[in-house]
């Protein structure tokens, strides 16, 4: 935890000293959700304008301002013009994306920088025709590392799942709950830690980042990890379209070709799995917090949900005029080759 807060204060002190050496032409407004220790904020964000500004010889820097709107609000506060950038999960928003689901199925094996650049590739190859992101610009595309359930019970086998009443993210890790007998319960990552303090949820579905990040090792003191993870989440870093429009045109070239698309969305997913690590080791170092590993018997039990559940993402993929069965396959092809 201590290697987590240090991060969060040199990523502070990274910025305002970075703004200030460079003086910058432009300074734009980051809305971001999750807490000020979290990795998003002290690592990710950081990463990405440390790139804007080389990109761009100085000339663009960004500044971090928190609960400037719910999580679900985020895409539609950019839209808006009320702040410059911001970053989304896609599953907040049930029925406004839907080929995000393919990074989120379950039995990829990478990690979550491996996971994100495939994403990126495969986004271009074969889903941006579908336009989920309109009217903003798409900075990047990432995934966190497996997730993994979290509990302040005892859970030892998949059939422990069965009736646990467990905070859900949305998109494919709702349809893995719903198929594993849980009590699907849906609050914004910012509020894990309450919603399990007070024993309104008995778990929660989440990566490993999220035992230091959220401090689940307070709340969720059990972790039940499934080799490969449940689901991963799938997110996006998005800039307002009017203000990448608002720049000048070799700042604009620069952004494109430096930082914006793969660059982006690689630095990121290695940023996740950095996370992921210290959640980790704050799980070791917690003491008092255990780790079970799904038994062989029900990895496989969880094989054949994962299959029905990928089969039933392609078929939506399909419906929407995506060979999906390719873009599947180009995801497991782009992971295996990082």
């Amino acid at each position: 935890m201590n290697k987590f807060i240090k991060l969060a204060a040199a990523a502070a002190v990274a910025i305002t000293a970075s703004t200030s050496a460079f003086a910058a032409d432009r300074t734009l407004t980051i809305s971001s959700w999750t807490g000020p220790g979290h990795g998003i904020n002290a690592i990710m964000w950081p990463g990405l304008i440390k790139m804007i500004e080389e990109a761009t010889d100085g000339k663009i820097t960004a500044e971090v301002k928190l609960g400037l709107a719910p999580p679900p609000a985020q895409m539609d506060l950019v839209m808006d013009g009320a702040a410059d950038m911001t970053i989304i999960f896609h599953g907040y928003q049930p029925g406004r994306f839907t080929a995000t689901q393919l990074i989120e199925l379950p039995g990829y094996e990478g990690n979550a920088e491996a996971a994100s650049v495939a994403y990126w590739r495969v986004h271009q190859a074969h889903l941006a025709k579908l336009d989920e992101h309109r009217g903003v610009k798409l900075m990047g595309l990432t995934t966190h590392g497996p997730g993994q359930i979290h509990s302040n019970k005892e859970v030892k086998t998949l059939a422990d799942l069965n009736g646990l009443k467990t905070r859900l993210p949305g998109g494919v890790a709702s349809v893995a709950g719903a198929e594993l007998g849980m009590i699907g319960i849906q609050v914004p990552a910012p509020k894990v830690y309450e919603t399990l303090a007070s024993d309104s949820a008995d778990a929660v579905a989440m990566p490993y980042e999220g035992r230091a990040g959220f401090k689940l090792t307070e709340v969720a003191k059990n972790v039940y990890e499934m080799p490969g993870g449940f689901y991963r989440g799938s997110f996006a870093f998005l800039m307002s379209q009017e203000t990448f429009d608002s720049l000048p045109a070799d700042l604009q070239k620069a952004l494109d070709e430096k930082v914006f698309g793969e660059p982006a969305s690689r630095m990121l997913g290695a940023a996740w799995d950095e996370i992921d690590e210290i959640g980790r080791k704050a799980t070791a170092d917690a003491g008092d917090n255990s780790i079970t590993i799904a038994s062989e018997e029900d990895q496989k039990l969880y094989g054949l949900y994962a299959a029905e559940i990928t089969k039933n993402v392609l078929a939506q993929l399909n419906d929407l005029g995506i060979d999906a069965q390719a873009a599947y396959d180009m995801v497991k092809a782009e992971m295996a080759a990082q």
